[in-house]
């Protein structure tokens, strides 16, 4: 039985008086009026007053409560619990009983009242025949769940907004987003932090109730709202479910991760920007890279900062995510680039492991190292050059001596040769030093300083070395402090005129011939001391002189017989007609 429907379809309803509330202070109810006659009106007890009352209800308004019904003595008459269905309906239209219509007005959600509704105000001297006696007094204990009104729209209350917006939803974007929801009253009904996984739609396309469409509107990545939706834009007369009855108001905690539309392309930020930048990357190029990947909503998700190693890779060739491949076009080295890409250009709806969901906008801060193409050579830049006294320059072959310092393209110093306080010393074309240094290096006078710039495939390549990370492009500072003539290819000593007429007989010291280790150094040294012949230089004179003995000993007996001893040009000579 209820005050709201089934009564007031067989039995007349009551006109609507003026609305005269009587609150009780607290105390138990009077059965009647202080004088000790008949109650004049309602009378009400607020025996539970909700601390937050955002709005009470007034006539016109739509309801949902429970309610217990009893006599003077206890008896119950009625119950919504009972039923297990809430009541309702309009209030203040003349569809309740008039005792009740008075009792509701001003309540608020999740308040309890008791309302002591006398006979004239509620089924008067007639009843209900078999339930409600004539002039019964009725005793209401009623609890407010919900109240809304038809001119209700939307409320959207912002609890938290990010500082840096990058876009705001619209209709048509997919958004992802976690969510609480409870009715009025504060049951929930439902929530996406209970599966670990948000819920992903389209806004605006027929997907959601009409109010979380409109509630979602204008929201940013890492917003909070509080969106409280009327019935009538939610689950209306039908409900949904055992879990949202009809008619019933729906409250949304809303965490918004990220929003995209289908038709969205790679956006790109330029961070920082290094002065000088002579060079974009473009498809094909082989890069080296540091980022921070994270989700919209700031979650890190990767980072080749926490394994202390750079990203390597060529780029615009497919061997990365697409929309990687198009945000590193067009960087500078040096460049701090954030690239943010949608899911279609990403990883899609299936997402990545358990650390990238489906259908996520991903945001990658970027910072390039170096990059380089395998077609580079190296690039050359004199810094410095004697005015005067350059009258030859390096050259294969050449002994020299250079300072230098190598760096990587970000600044990260490697060596210095003033770190061990004298010049590198090497000869040009002996492979040596990294082939990018040995061709760098011709062409220089003394006292010239360049700056090299050195491509992987010249320097360490993929593996690096010992300090030098792999693929890694060098740059080199470096000083011409002397140069020297080198021999030709394949000659330890040359002769500045012609060899002595009798070789052999003046290399013979002791004249018993044959010549020892020591007879064939102490000739070649003061060759040399004369200034009459020259030995390779940068090499240790004592091993390139024992080199040479071992070239002559053709039997490795220890000693170098007449027949033995042949000049590299009469060797030379004799294959040339060999070969003939």
């Amino acid at each position: 039985m209820s005050p709201w429907g089934s009564l007031s379809r067989t039995l007349p309803l009551f006109p609507i008086l003026l609305l005269l509330l009587l609150q009780a202070s607290g105390r138990a109810l009077s059965r009647a009026s202080p004088g000790g006659g008949p109650l004049e009106d309602v009378v009400i007890e607020r025996y539970h007053v909700p601390r937050a009352c955002p709005r009470e209800v007034q006539m016109g308004d739509f309801i949902r409560y429970h309610y217990n019904g009893t006599f003077e003595d206890g008896k119950k008459f009625d119950s919504s619990y009972d039923r297990g269905a809430t009541v309702a309906g309009v209030v203040g239209v003349g569809r309740l009983i008039t005792g009740m219509d008075r009792g509701l007005m001003g309540m608020c959600v999740n308040e309890r009242r008791r309302l002591v509704v006398p006979p004239h105000l509620g089924y008067g001297s007639i009843g209900v025949a078999g339930l409600i006696p004539p002039d019964s007094t009725l005793y209401f204990d009623v609890v407010l769940l919900d109240v809304w009104n038809k001119e209700d729209s939307v409320q959207v209350d912002t609890l938290l907004r990010p500082p840096f917006c990058p876009r705001m939803v619209q209709d048509s974007d997919f958004v992802r987003y976690h969510y609480n929801g409870t009715l009025l009253d504060g049951t929930a009904f439902d929530s996406s932090y209970s599966r670990s996984s948000t819920y992903d739609t389209y806004v605006g396309s027929g997907w959601l109730v009409k109010g979380m469409d409109q509630g979602l509107l204008g929201m940013c990545p890492g917003e909070k709202r509080k969106i409280i939706i009327p019935p009538f834009l939610a689950y209306g007369e039908k409900g949904y479910g055992t879990v949202i009855p009809p008619q019933a108001s729906l409250v949304f905690h809303v965490l918004l991760i990220d929003v995209h539309n289908p038709k969205d392309s790679v956006q790109l930020e330029t961070l920082l920007l290094p002065p000088g930048c002579g060079r974009k990357a473009v498809a094909g190029d082989f890069m080296r890279y540091h980022y921070n990947g994270s989700l919209m909503d700031g979650t890190i998700f990767d980072s080749s900062y926490s394994r202390n190693h750079t990203y390597n890779t060529y780029i615009g060739q497919g061997y990365i995510i697409p929309g990687m491949d198009q945000g590193l076009q067009g960087v500078c080295i040096g460049e701090l680039r954030r690239i943010t890409i949608p899911p279609h250009l990403a990883y899609g709806e299936n997402g990545a492991g358990d650390k990238i969901p489906g259908s996520a906008v991903l945001i990658f801060d970027v910072h390039v190292i170096d990059f380089h193409n395998p077609s580079d050579t190296v690039e050359s830049q004199t810094l410095s050059r004697p005015s005067e006294g350059c009258n030859e320059t390096s050259k294969l072959g050449d002994f020299i001596r250079y300072h230098y310092n190598c760096s990587l393209l970000d600044g990260t110093k490697l060596f210095s040769s003033h770190d061990y306080g004298e010049p590198q010393e090497v000869t040009l074309g002996t492979n040596k030093v990294i082939e990018g240094l040995n061709t760098g290096l011709q062409g220089m006078c003394v006292g010239e300083k360049r700056q090299l710039i050195i491509p992987p495939h010249l320097g360490h390549g993929e593996n690096g070395a010992r300090g030098v990370p792999g693929s890694a492009v060098l740059q080199f500072e470096v000083e011409l402090v002397s140069r020297e003539d080198g021999l030709p290819e394949g000659y330890l000593f040359v002769w500045h005129g012609d060899p002595p007429t009798n070789l052999y007989e003046n290399m013979d010291l002791n004249k018993d011939g044959e010549i020892p280790p020591e007879e064939f150094s102490a000739f070649i040294k003061a060759q040399v001391a004369e200034g009459k012949g020259k030995l390779m230089p940068g090499q240790d004179p004592e091993k390139t002189i024992g080199d040479m003995f071992q070239n002559q000993d053709r039997n490795q007996d220890g000693k170098i017989t007449m027949e033995e001893l042949k000049l590299k040009s009469d060797e030379d000579q004799e294959r040339v007609h060999e070969e003939l």
